[in-house]
């Protein structure tokens, strides 16, 4: 009976399975266990890739290393999902005391319990005896990133307007908010101690122009020989002859004058004239012995009329709205100094005088667009009869100079370097019109690594981003004298500014500066303010596309522009066509689409739109 029981076969299906489920059932266990330990090590690595997003943006917001780490506990523990926090243990390296160097570590250790015991621990890792297995997990945020910031601010006269929605003035509410942004990232570059020049600003103030600092005059990049097709635009070197002036006259050889006679300094004699020399040898009576009408008689002593504020002319296109650096191999490339010519004595019928009368005519006779480039008056100190002061900034020479230096690329991680770039914002004044492209390319300039000013970082340089602030409160604007009730006896068609004159004297090009490089939507011989904004749109969009193209971000700030007004409408439109799409926000309106980086500001909204803005340039230093 019981061999015939070994022997029979019926009944061993489930004595079978039963044997075979024992290594069944080991592979189901080891296989759950092995399954939860991979999902636990990828939701623990989940967690510390959002906390350390979320902690670097705690860090460039400026938050102190308790905070900070307290912080990243709180936000990795609460993304962890199915692992207990009670079972991780999480160290934070914070980028300023780690030894690697700007970047923010987090690491975090897990117990896994395993649910089948002994077998998954031996052949999951662990050794005889263990009744869980330890796993690592490690996530790192590059905070290595840096910033070239320009603020590109308009100084024009309107800035000295109440903002909408409050009591204050628009340039006293921009000042603020730009020195906050200073401030906000002033105190995150400063927690970057491993890298240096982390965050650095530059301030460019325009209006009708933008100066450069008068310190720049013997510059390479500026013409000091003459040789730019703008140098004579405006002055008529030809009319300083031996036969009105035997002692101080100019002789031309090739396209260039040269000083001759015993009254120039040796150090002009012979050598080329250029504005640089108006400047330095136009004389004034300084002080006398006065008869009794207060008439210099004797004793009188010359003193310059005016020295070069620092302005220059805005090149002629295609250079105006490029980086091109400058070089005399291509002498329009080269920068000029703003010179504006003394205009007529005469008035017209209306007895409007001319815009810009600064100085005696002579001769008397002549047409009144020969008695404003007529250059012996410069030269003839003896015209005056009386002490007279020197001309400044915004006046004489220097008219429609209006907005202090710009300030080259500063480091803020350091209190000096921050208190500089604040104090330069604080000493802009508002006056004049408005040029937004010459604004913006001199901002672009500011952040090149090549000439005029050369301390931003290459261009090809990795993890360096170059940032154009770019705010305005009205149109572009170029005047004819007669908007402004003056008179245009010259035919120079419009007042002068970086721009020159509509119409210069002498001139190389087939249109005025405004109108080169423009479409057939800008008619040619349309002299009126309208037309030359719109001209001055068309270039300020093809700049716009040229920063962009060479990877500068450009963000633009509407202030109390009028949507109601055509050409502020038209402002608001081109300023925001003009800029940059965000990296990390969407559109409101259309989630599918990135955030253009425009503000629509009023003066109440100003300083919560630079917090925005100062958010935004954080969220550039922080690369996973």
């Amino acid at each position: 009976m019981i061999r015939d029981f070994f022997h029979d076969r019926r009944g061993n299906y489930a004595l079978m399975t039963v044997i075979t489920m024992i290594p069944l059932m080991g592979a189901v266990a080891l296989a759950v266990d092995y399954t939860e330990l991979v999902r636990e090590r990828q939701q623990t690595l989940n967690a510390l890739d959002a906390a350390g997003i979320a902690t670097a943006q705690q860090i460039v917001a400026g938050a102190n290393d308790t905070d900070a780490k307290a912080y990243a506990k709180t936000f990795f523990e609460a993304n962890l999902r199915h692992v207990l926090p009670a079972n991780t243990t999480l160290t934070v390296t914070l980028p300023n005391n780690n030894a690697g160097g700007g970047a923010l570590v987090l690491e975090a250790a897990v117990t896994y319990r395993p649910y089948f015991l002994p077998a998954a621990v031996a052949l999951l890792g662990g050794t005889p005896g263990q009744t869980n297995i330890g796993f690592s997990a490690r996530s790192e945020i590059r905070l290595k990133n840096t910033l070239e910031v320009s603020l590109v601010l308009d100084n024009s006269g309107s800035m000295t307007q109440l903002g909408k929605n409050t009591n204050k003035v628009r340039f006293d509410l921009l000042k603020s908010a730009a020195k906050q942004l200073v401030d906000q990232l002033a105190g995150q570059a400063q927690l970057m101690k491993q890298v240096s020049n982390s965050v650095q600003f530059s301030v460019v103030p325009f209006a009708a122009s933008v100066n450069v600092g008068p310190a720049n005059a013997g510059a390479s990049w500026m013409d000091t020989t003459g040789v730019s097709p703008l140098d004579q635009e405006n002055l008529d070197w030809s009319t300083l002859t031996s036969a009105n002036s035997p002692n101080q006259y100019a002789v031309k050889s090739g396209n260039n004058y040269y000083a001759r006679g015993s009254a120039w300094d040796p150090a002009q004699l012979n050598n080329v004239l250029t504005r640089f020399s108006i400047y330095k040898w136009m004389k004034r009576i300084a002080s006398c012995t006065k008869d009794s009408n207060g008439v210099c008689t004797s004793n009188i002593v010359y003193g310059p009329i005016a020295s070069w504020g620092g302005c220059v002319e805005s090149r002629p296109y295609p250079y105006n709205i490029q980086d091109t650096p400058a070089s005399t191999s291509t002498p329009a490339t080269l920068f000029v100094p703003m010179f504006a010519p003394d205009e007529t004595d005469n008035t017209d019928s209306y007895s409007r005088s001319a815009y810009n009368n600064w100085h005696t005519d002579a001769p008397s006779g002549g047409t009144d667009a020969e008695r404003q480039r007529y250059m012996p008056k410069y030269f003839n100190a003896g015209i005056g009869t009386k002490v007279t002061p020197a001309y400044g900034m915004n006046e004489g020479p220097n008219t429609s100079c209006s907005t202090t230096a710009i300030t080259p690329l500063t480091d803020v991680s350091t209190t000096a370097g921050a208190t500089s770039v604040k104090k330069a914002i604080d000493a802009m004044a508002a006056s004049g019109a408005t040029n937004v492209p010459e604004g913006m390319a001199w901002g672009w300039r500011t952040l090149s690594s090549a000439a005029p000013f050369t301390e931003g970082r290459p261009e090809s340089e990795k993890g360096n981003d170059k940032v154009l602030i770019v705010l305005t409160d009205g149109a572009n604007t170029y005047y004819t004298p007669n908007s402004l009730r003056y008179n245009d006896l010259a035919g120079a068609k419009s007042t002068y500014s970086a721009l020159g004159y509509l119409k210069p004297y002498n001139t190389t090009y087939s249109y005025g500066r405004p109108f080169l490089g423009t479409s057939s939507n800008v008619s040619k011989t349309d002299y009126s303010n309208a037309n030359y904004t719109k001209a001055m749109n068309e270039h300020f969009a093809t700049l716009c596309n040229n920063a962009k193209a060479a990877n500068v971000i450009v963000m633009t700030i509407a202030l109390d522009l009028d949507s109601s007004n055509t050409a502020e409408a038209a402002q608001i439109a081109a300023l925001k066509t003009c800029s940059s799409d965000s990296r990390f926000r969407k559109d409101p309106t259309d989630p599918s689409k990135p955030k253009k980086l425009f503000w629509n500001s009023t003066g109440a909204t100003l300083s919560d739109d630079f917090r925005e803005i100062g958010n935004e340039l954080s969220n550039l230093r922080i690369v996973s």
